[in-house]
Order: C-alpha cells, then sequence, then structure tokens
C-alpha cells in the first residue's frame, strides 16, 4: 500500500483542516493517543472529517504506543491501521490478528507534519503536494 504524505490531527478541527485541501492524506494520532482519549474518540475524528471531506482520499492511523491491549481495542473498533511500539510483548500477536482483518501494524510513526507546530497549517499544501498560489 502506497502511504500518502501523514499529517499528525489532535482533534476535528486538525482533521477537517488536513483534509480541506482535497489531496490524499494520512491522518495519524497524536504519539499514544490511544491510551489517553481511546480508540472512540479516534474513529469519531476521523468519521466526521471524512464525512465534511467525502471526495478527499483519506487513511489514518491510531498510534497504540507500546499497549497491545490498546492495539487491540482499536482493531475491534474497525480501525484499519495501528501503530504500536514492536517492543511490546504481544507485537507479533497483534500483528497477526490484524492481518487476519485485513487490517495493518506498523512499527514505527512515518515523518509526519504535525498540525499543532506553529506555521503547520500554512506550509500543508506543500506538504501535501499541492501548488502554492501565485
Amino acid at each position: 500500500m502506497t502511504v500518502p504524505p501523514a499529517v499528525v490531527v489532535h482533534g476535528i478541527d486538525d482533521a477537517m483542516t488536513a483534509l480541506a485541501p482535497g489531496r490524499a492524506v494520512l491522518l495519524i494520532s497524536a504519539p499514544g493517543a490511544a491510551l489517553y482519549a481511546g480508540c472512540g474518540w479516534w474513529r469519531a475524528v476521523v468519521a466526521a472529517a471524512r464525512a465534511a471531506h467525502p471526495a478527499t482520499p483519506c487513511v489514518d492511523a491510531l498510534d497504540c504506543a507500546d499497549a497491545p491491549g490498546r492495539a487491540l481495542e482499536a482493531l475491534a473498533a474497525g480501525c484499519s491501521t495501528v501503530i504500536l511500539s514492536p517492543t511490546a510483548k504481544a507485537f507479533g500477536r497483534v500483528a497477526a490478528i490484524a492481518a487476519r482483518q485485513g487490517a495493518e501494524v506498523w512499527p514505527a510513526r512515518p515523518a509526519a507534519l504535525d498540525l499543532a507546530e506553529r506555521g503547520s497549517a500554512r506550509r500543508l499544501p506543500q506538504w501535501l503536494g499541492t501548488p502554492l498560489p501565485g
């Protein structure tokens, strides 16, 4: 699977901003977001952003840090991609379960533009490969 440029989103406003340019994007949660925000929150953020921008190609990944239980919970909730530390004790078992479901477990986060960083929204079109106006 070819992964589009990744954008770290911290909530619905960020997800909407990431999808607004209309370019393919990988929405990625903040590091360890599954531990403090949960997969239900993540699924709701992604669903709302996709509903508002249905024509924008989008995939998403929830970061589960080193918590295999949270990764399994996310997979059971319908997340198609989770990030789990390769040092997590059950990494191999979680990856096998994900594969049976047609989902993926990534051992590392891809390079990403973090929308919490100052000026990142201004850099978003270029990051996504959209020519800047003018």
